[in-house]
């Protein structure tokens, strides 16, 4: 006879413990993160602004029943929709994430956790206008800066050791999982309701890595996580009402996220929550490229003056790159589609010697049918460098080197250009910045009238005054 099941109901997963506990009890104090949430608040909403210029992305936003207005419900910047806060998660994680232009953490796992500002911001908002109404006081901004940093701290720390990917689970998992946490935190969820509602995004059912990878590279990567965060929110919500969490949601034997999903290996989280994450996070503030080939593109706009009137002389081009860029964005054969194009490198290095530049509209078909890109693709040869590889996973380095030399049919050859850390890089954040606010004032433009950008403009550049600022009035100021 079979011995009877155990049913008695175990103690929550400590990794969920953890994660509630740093959501609901953790004081942010660290001047740096506040300073650094602020930057990648502005460069995130910045980049969605930015992607409503293209068609491709509008035609999933607004409300699923179209001239669908919520009262009080949360708005979503650079458009006039209100919406429930669910849905306006999707919306605002879909136009942020649309031109992979947000910030990037790479580590075991890569990612972009400023993909939480999606559910973070809908549903500050909601609760925001909501308290209004009550004739209560709304939420600042400084908490959304708070919930930032502490979704960025969630998705980044379990990323540091742990390999989604390998096991072929899209990087959004952490997306829902942090944004879970937060948004239950900025609801006043007790850490018991938090662990709940954690359990709930680990047992969901988890995105496949298909949409990112060739043959199928497509679309879906931009809106991913807009879904990702919106079901952070539904959970949340649900958790509000009392619906019941999972205890062993991680390690229940044959049942678990490890078992079924994680090939039976447990998570490894040595290191504590923080603020670390946020302090080191990598802005994409040059180029709208997946970040392995940040620095190849660096690279190749070194190389343009030397390369762009010898094209047809060029016999062969050495990429030498990490094991992380081979593994996902080195790509022989044809694209498809913008979002199959943006994660190619050869294509975005050959877009650089070409036309010295690489912009969103480099990745659109009026720019990829020019047939000297092809040409160039066809003539890289890309190798992996091992100190590039090792010093990626390096705390205390956390490169992206990419070198790129042109051969031609002469004999000649141009310099090794080499770049290991982007202008985005920490290491590089004093050089950045201002290139940073340039960004986002020109993403300003693409949207709003001048008076209402520069107005936007000020509030951002002041720290002080942007924490203090109710977060409806805030959003306000991005309405259509």
């Amino acid at each position: 006879m079979s011995s009877p099941i155990n049913n008695v109901r175990p103690a929550p997963d400590q990794v969920l413990v953890d994660i509630a506990q740093y959501a609901s009890s953790y004081s942010i104090d660290s001047q740096e993160a506040l300073q650094t949430a602020r930057l990648c608040l502005i460069d995130t909403l910045g980049c969605g602004l930015l992607a409503l210029r293209y068609p491709e992305c509008t035609k999933h936003l607004g409300p699923i029943v179209p001239g669908t207005v919520v009262p009080h419900g949360a708005k979503v910047p650079g458009t006039s929709y209100q919406l429930d806060p669910v849905t306006a998660a999707f919306n605002i994680g879909c136009m942020i994430r649309w031109l992979d232009y947000n910030d990037t953490w790479l580590a075991a796992e890569w990612g972009h956790p400023s993909d939480n500002l999606g559910g973070i911001l809908a549903i500050a908002d909601y609760l925001s206008r909501s308290r209004i109404a009550e004739g209560k006081a709304p939420l600042t901004m400084r908490s959304v800066l708070e919930g930032m940093i502490k979704a960025h701290e969630i998705q980044g720390v379990i990323a540091l050791q742990n390999s989604f990917n390998r096991v072929g689970l899209d990087h959004v998992i952490l997306v829902k999982v942090a944004s879970t946490a937060v948004v239950s935190a900025l609801l006043g969820l007790s850490r018991d309701e938090i662990v709940n509602a954690v359990s709930n995004a680990w047992i969901d059912g988890q995105a496949l890595r298909t949409y990112r990878h060739a043959p199928n590279t497509g679309s879906r990567k931009s809106w991913a996580a807009g879904d990702a965060t919106s079901r952070a929110v539904r959970l949340a919500l649900m958790t509000q009402k009392g619906e019941m969490g999972y205890p062993s949601a991680l390690t229940a034997k044959t049942w678990g996220f490890y078992d079924v999903l994680f090939k039976g290996n447990e998570l490894k989280v040595e290191q504590a929550y923080g603020s670390y994450v946020m302090e080191n996070v990598l802005f994409k503030i040059s180029f709208p490229a997946e970040f392995h080939a940040q620095t190849a593109v660096e690279c190749a706009l070194l190389l343009h003056p030397q390369v762009k009137d010898r094209l047809d002389d060029i016999d062969r081009i050495v990429l030498t790159t990490h094991e992380s860029a081979i593994r996902i964005i080195d790509k022989k054969g044809p694209l498809h589609n913008p979002a199959d194009r943006d994660h190619c490198l050869q294509y975005m290095t050959a877009i650089g010697l070409i036309y010295g530049d690489l912009t969103a509209d480099h990745y659109e078909e009026a720019v990829a049918s020019d047939p000297r890109i092809d040409v160039l693709r066809d003539k890289m040869v890309t190798i992996e460098d091992e100190r590039y590889s090792r010093e990626y996973l390096d705390p205390d380095k956390r490169s992206i080197a990419n070198s790129v030399q042109v051969f031609f049919k002469d004999g000649t050859a141009t310099e090794k250009a080499e770049v290991e850390y982007p202008i985005g890089h920490r290491r590089r954040r004093a050089e950045g910045i201002p290139v940073l606010e340039r960004k986002f004032a020109g993403n300003l433009a693409t949207r709003f009238p001048s008076k209402q950008a520069q107005t936007i403009y000020a509030l951002c550049q002041d720290q002080a005054r942007l924490e203090t600022t109710p977060v409806h009035e805030f959003v306000d100021m991005f309405t259509i």
